[in-house]
């Protein structure tokens, strides 16, 4: 409709028509205006006036909705589900089709394939007071001396990574990450927090992973690899290591093996981790590293019997 006849509609002026219509979009009702002979004012197609009666709780909920095995750890579970389902309510018969539609043929498994998703029954009070920017104190278990410490946080946020959860805080003057399964006790200090407007969790994150490879992988070792080797390698390998060796790799020799770096965090745990390559890779250097894993395979060989032949 053009605000003339909106106006005669509504017996109002013509000015408070545009007044009114400026009001609707600045509070997030999707009025489009058209110019033109034949222009006007129209709602979005499908858009629908209210949404029946979302509770607090299950607006901050909505982002969990397609997700009710993780909305549940978070202690958010009858909210989110709720949420859904009112969601849901508001379509229009077509639309809520389609959403049925996608959610019978969708399944979403956040845990990871070769590990135990670790045990958090802490979750849901780290969660509650990531919500609520309450500060709380933790004990948490680690691996250095001495193993249990005491620390005051300020959580910021949470991430699930490989089927375990971390919490992102403040901790004194550092941005700290810990994992919420090593927590031993959460307890609130009755204080509140601000936090920061401008921080980005995504962003964070995405450096906080690229600063813990780089400080893990201390070290370099040169690597032969064998073409199932290398396409082994891909599956079991850290992406970061796999990216390292791929753009180090030489052309292939006569038998299709190449020469490569990888990075290591130490020579113990390369000789894992390459042990998984069995005899497709061969170590050149650090010395140290191939004469673990030639004692390794003498001692293998010798449990079949093999030794000396």
């Amino acid at each position: 409709m053009t605000a003339q006849a909106l106006a005669a509609e509504l017996e109002v002026s013509g000015r408070t028509i545009y007044r009114d219509i400026e009001a609707l979009v600045a509070s997030g009702v999707p009025v489009i205006g058209e110019p033109g002979h034949d222009g006007g004012y129209r709602l979005l197609d499908g858009y629908r006036t209210r949404l029946t009666g979302l509770t607090p709780a299950e607006a901050a909920a909505v982002p969990l909705a397609p997700l009710p095995g993780i909305a549940t750890a978070l202690g958010l579970g009858s909210e989110a589900s709720g949420a859904a389902a009112k969601i849901k309510a508001a379509l229009a018969a077509d639309l809520r089709e389609r959403a049925d539609h996608v959610e019978r043929r969708l399944h979403i498994d956040a845990s990871g394939w070769y590990s135990e998703t670790g045990d958090t029954p802490l979750l849901s009070a780290v969660a509650d007071a990531v919500w609520t920017q309450r500060q709380v104190r933790v004990r948490y278990r680690r691996w250095a001396d001495p193993p249990e410490v005491d620390r005051t946080l300020d959580p910021f946020g949470l991430v699930l990574k490989g089927g375990h959860w971390y919490v992102v805080a403040q901790c004194g003057d550092d941005l700290r990450t810990y994992r919420v399964s090593q927590l031993l006790l959460v307890e609130p200090t009755g204080s509140r927090f601000d936090r920061p407007g401008d921080f980005d969790l995504v962003a964070y994150w995405r450096g906080y992973l690229a600063e813990f490879d780089s400080r893990r992988h201390l070290a370099y070792a040169t690597v032969r690899l064998s073409p199932a080797g290398l396409a082994r390698l891909a599956h079991v390998g850290e992406p970061s290591v796999v990216r390292a060796v791929r753009s180090s790799a030489s052309a292939p020799d006569g038998d299709g093996w190449v020469r490569a770096t990888l990075p290591i965090e130490s020579v113990r745990h390369a000789h894992g981790e390459l042990l998984r390559l069995g005899a497709e890779v061969e170590v050149l250097e650090p010395a140290e590293l191939r004469t673990e894993l030639a004692a390794t395979a003498q001692t293998m060989a010798s449990h079949y019997g093999v030794c000396g032949r």
